[in-house]
């Protein structure tokens, strides 16, 4: 090829590449952020910078006036879409390299011709009124809540994790006001009733943990090991915040010194913050620097139980590992979201191991993981740990107990395959390979495999690709009196030919001694070869060390000794089997499980174990026994519960039993009993009732009751605190004895401004349903199946799922099963992830049609 030739060819080749350049394709402009549009922003995009400014007012609904500017490099020319998910009018103005612009604005996205932008650097700026929807605008303060893609809806942006930005953040608020935001706060400027807060840089985040928080709240400073600690809180009680302060910040220094060890990581931010939030919609949201807590899991009084504090310390544990899993290293895209949450929980529970000992740490698992696991995972609704996304504003449905709780059990398993060492090597590797950056689950399983002999991508097919539990059944021969074959059989509960590999202990129990038995599952059967010539023991205890997951076989034989069993552990393991054993109809009728349960109250001494039986048994109580049944029983139920927590000699015991009493009584003794309780404050003896408990037992009286009352009217009155009066106000028409009041408060849920407070939604839900209402509140299930769509496009990311739950979770009757089946017969193209929450909601409801007679 001569010169000439080849100047020709180069000229051409730059003239189709610079055409290319120009004439990027567009992607479809529509709702919420598509996985085309993310995947085509992040090729092009990089270096964001956001400058941000909120003007905030003391009036509640007076409009946000904000400015913006947005610097970023552009590696290639796109049809730009900035997302904003707000009507036409919060646009003011528009600015692209210099130029004003015509506002092109559609189906929320501010859209940027390829002419005004240009490959390299680009500086945006637009003013606008945010939006109030994830500001969570209150009275006196408010809170930005973006996760997962909700900050699209406050302020344009880029709102896709990966996209990491820095943010330049200032605030002008009320002057009594106090501010926290990602970053340090710079200075401060006063101007009349307002004063303006500059903020540092922020560290690169995802726009989903961009965060602040302002309003009248207390200011606490701490210094640990050279850590500087902020935190705000609206607590007022003296007891609880003498009581939780300093035990909330030691809980944060000991989570970050074990993950700062086990990482080999410094704490990667450049401040360490948090917020305490009344009525948080979750137990705590991690944005570096703000993270914000519900503050009723943080302010714990002197009636709190061992379980109230171990669970305090979880969250933070769970809060603080996010700061490394999902902050410093974040998901590609929210189909990974379970990543974060399943490090999140791994690592706090390993730091509940380090404080709390082996013994307390593998019964906290068991209980805390397994029966929220197995109440999805056993449901016609069941989805994997990772699932498809299509398109942002689907991930709210991402969210769940499986990844919440089936993926720690999973991710605690690959770490038995591997092996300890070996498995923190490639965690440390993976979160320095993408430190600042994103990663995706087969970015993990790529590192981890290098450090495994095991096959990991078999091993991932059927823990994360795919949903359901395995059955496990097993067949013992005897020759003689002594074991000659015993072996153990598995596959997926809904007839599928699977296996789960995984490790676990079967116990051969004896009179006087057991034999226990490392269980290597790895097909699907599996010769327990060290069995033979054993004797023939007295009864089998399967999953005894409650390692494995799925549904085992459970003995007779061993449920009539179930309170024989010496280790805590294996008693909850014992526990959980035999309910799970229940909701199959493989083995005790609901009734018959009640009154071994109902036998325990007295013997069952650990706190934990005590606190999941009586779970177990008022929800046997409410939900799979007939009514005429509960009828029948509830005295002798009752007394059954008094008797026991006279008994038992633990302060935590005692409350949890009175808790239980609490739940389930009806008879008219009984109410009195719990009336005077009430009316004179006087709590049964070795028990402490405080305001929050006293206020619960006024709910309960007024549900329980029929006859007209000032109970609620008078608890208002004792309550000092204002945000928990406001709680009250709302809930009390809920509670009315008039039929067309809670018809009027029902309606008022159809309404978004109604709807604010989630937690409050489902509170009053959970009452409005409950089975003593039931017969008037039936006619709500099709209305609030209608309105579910709405209650995920509007709602945070539990809300579709709570707002299920708190309606469907006591019913058992067959109209309601009716209602929930013709409905999903109405609607065969209904939103699959969607259908799959009602499935698993309602599967209690499914199955109490088989085994409530």
């Amino acid at each position: 090829m001569n010169r000439i030739t080849k100047y020709f060819y180069f000229l051409q080749l730059l003239s189709a590449t610079c055409f290319a350049q120009q004439h990027t394709s567009p992607v479809a402009i529509e709702p919420g952020v598509s996985l085309a549009l993310a995947n085509s922003r992040s090729a092009a995009i990089s270096n964001i910078q956001y400058q941000l400014h909120f003007t905030i007012p003391v009036e509640q609904t007076a409009p946000i006036q904000s400015t913006e500017s947005v610097d970023f490099k552009l590696n290639n020319l796109i049809y730009l879409q900035i997302d904003f998910k707000q009507n036409a009018d919060h646009l003011k103005r528009v600015s692209v390299n210099g130029k004003a612009l015509p506002i092109d604005f559609k189906v929320e996205h501010i859209l940027v011709k390829q002419d005004y932008l240009k490959v390299g650097n680009n500086h945006i700026e637009i003013d606008f009124i945010a939006g109030n929807e994830s500001l969570n605008r209150n009275k006196d303060f408010l809170y930005a809540l973006f996760v997962p893609d909700h900050a699209r809806t406050v302020f344009p942006c880029f709102d896709q994790p990966d996209l990491k930005a820095n943010f330049l953040l200032s605030l002008t608020v009320p002057t009594d006001w106090k501010v926290m935001a990602n970053a340090v706060k710079k200075d401060s400027l006063m101007q009349g009733n307002s004063t303006t807060y500059h903020f540092n840089n922020s560290d690169k985040l995802p726009t989903y943990l961009f965060s602040f928080t302002a309003g009248k709240y207390t200011l606490v400073n701490w210094e640990m090991k050279n850590n500087k600690m902020e935190f705000l809180h609206r607590e007022t009680d003296s007891a609880k915040i003498k009581l939780s302060v300093d035990s909330v910040f030691v809980a944060h220094r000991d989570a970050i010194d074990f993950l700062e060890d086990w990482t080999a990581i410094k704490y990667p931010f450049q401040k360490i913050g948090f917020v305490s939030i009344p009525d948080f919609q979750f137990g705590g949201m991690e944005h570096p620097g703000e993270v914000q807590y519900k503050a009723s899991a943080l302010f714990l009084d002197q009636g709190a139980t061992k379980d109230q504090f171990i669970s305090r310390s979880n969250l933070i544990s769970h809060e603080t590992a996010h700061m490394w899993f999902g902050d410093l290293v974040t998901m590609k895209w929210f189909n990974d979201v379970w990543m974060k949450e399943v490090f999140a929980n791994f690592m706090a529970d390993k730091v509940t191991e380090k404080l709390m000992g082996k013994n307390t740490f593998d019964l906290k698992f068991l209980q805390d993981h397994y029966p929220a696991a197995y109440g999805v995972d056993r449901t016609l609704g069941a989805n994997p740990i990772r699932q498809q996304l299509d398109n942002l504003q689907e991930a709210g449905s991402m969210y769940g107990n499986i990844i919440y709780h089936k993926a720690p059990i999973m991710m605690r398993q690959l770490e038995l395959l591997m092996g300890k060492q070996n498995f923190q090597q490639g965690i440390r590797e993976y979160l320095k390979k993408y430190s600042y950056g994103n990663a995706t689950w087969n970015d993990l399983i790529a590192i981890l495999s290098k450090y495994s002999k095991s096959d990991l991508l078999s091993w991932n097919k059927v823990w994360v690709n795919e949903p359901g539990r395995p059955v496990f059944s097993y067949n013992v021969k005897y020759n003689g009196d002594k074991i000659s074959d015993l072996s153990l059989n598995q596959n997926g509960e809904m007839g599928e030919t699977r296996v789960w590999p995984q490790t676990f202990t079967v116990k051969l129990v004896y009179p006087s001694y057991s034999k226990i038995l490392v269980v290597n599952a790895k097909s699907a059967k599996t010769d327990l070869i060290e069995a033979r010539g054993f004797p023939k023991p007295q009864y089998i205890l399967f999953n005894a060390n409650g390692a494995g997951y799925g549904l085992f076989p459970i003995d007779k034989v061993a449920m009539a000794n179930l309170y024989h069993i010496a280790d805590p552990l294996e008693r909850a393991s014992a526990y959980i089997n035999a309910y799970e054993n229940m909701l199959s109809g493989k083995s005790n009728k609901p009734k018959e499980l009640l009154d071994i349960f109902l036998q325990g109250l007295v013997v069952e001494k650990n706190e934990m174990n005590l606190r999941l039986i009586t779970g177990y048994l008022t929800n046997i109580y409410w939900t799979f026994l007939a009514a005429n049944v509960r009828n029948a029983m509830y005295e002798s139920m009752e007394k059954t519960i008094w008797t026991a927590m006279e008994q038992q000699q633990m302060q935590n015991n005692k409350k949890i039993l009175f808790n239980a009493y609490q739940n389930v009584y009806l008879s008219a003794d009984a109410a009195k009993r719990m009336y005077n309780i009430w009316l004179k404050q006087t709590a049964p003896n070795g028990i402490k009732l405080l305001e929050d408990d006293y206020s619960a037992l006024a709910l309960t009286l007024v549900l329980k009751t029929d006859t007209t009352n000032t109970i609620l009217k008078d608890q208002l009155a004792r309550t000092k605190n204002e945000d928990r009066k406001n709680r009250l106000i709302y809930l009390m028409p809920a509670l009315s004895l008039d039929v067309k009041e809670r018809d009027h408060f029902f309606n008022g849920l159809k309404e978004r401004n109604n709807r604010q407070k989630e937690a409050w939604v489902t509170t009053a839900l959970s009452y409005l349903h409950h089975p003593i209402r039931q017969k008037t509140s039936i006619r709500y299930l099709k209305e609030s199946l209608d309105l579910l769509i709405e209650i995920q496009k509007t709602g945070d990311i539990f809300f579709p799922q709570s707002w299920l739950a708190a309606i469907f979770t006591g019913y058992n009757s067959k109209e309601a099963n009716a209602v929930v089946l013709d409905f999903l017969k109405s609607h065969p193209g209904y939103n699959p992830k969607l259908k799959d929450k009602i499935l698993q909601t309602t599967d209690n409801l499914r199955r109490a049609q088989q085994i409530v007679h």
